[in-house]
């Protein structure tokens, strides 16, 4: 044998990834969640819930596959303090992309029905990333950005200029 891992134990292993960023994400949620108020905090308090209910599905996934889960670390590191509301924002995209990120390896496992679980999950994820920003996103790359078009003429407007 040549040290490769089985496609059941390496499905194993992309799920304990998807754990570990799970785990990450909610540590900062809850340092988000204390420092925050009003809608940005129940839209923080959301996206916790909504991390906590995929990191159990995920323990379970793993147990029921004859995997060990990891337990959460005591501590994570931040790529930056949120002081204010602004980095608050971009502390949860961030947060977002990375889970995303985890995702997207589960993505390739040997079994579909986690392929879909992962799909999904990355989905969630992009869609609460969008939700913290307040602009809309880039086009797609390559793709020429869309002058804004006019709004169109009323009836009464066309009337008018008869």
């Amino acid at each position: 044998m040549n040290g490769a891992v089985s496609g059941a134990d390496a499905d194993v292993e992309k799920l304990r990834k998807a754990l570990a960023a799970e785990h990450a994400v909610l540590f900062a949620y809850g340092l988000l969640g204390a420092r925050t108020s009003g809608a940005l905090r129940a839209k923080i308090s959301t996206a916790f819930d909504a991390h906590r209910a995929r990191r159990d599905q995920l323990r379970a996934l793993i147990t029921t596959r004859g995997g060990k889960p990891a337990e959460p670390d005591a501590s994570y590191a931040l790529p930056f303090f949120p002081s204010n509301a602004t980095l608050a924002v971009k502390l949860a995209v961030h947060l977002e992309t990375g889970v995303t990120a985890a995702y997207l390896e589960l993505a390739a496992a040997q079994d579909a029905v986690l392929r879909r679980y992962a799909a999904l999950a990355m989905q969630e994820a992009v869609t609460r990333s969008y939700s913290f920003r307040p602009a809309q996103p880039a086009a797609f790359p390559g793709m020429p950005v869309a002058a804004v078009p006019a709004p169109p003429a009323t009836t009464a407007a066309v009337r008018d200029g008869e």
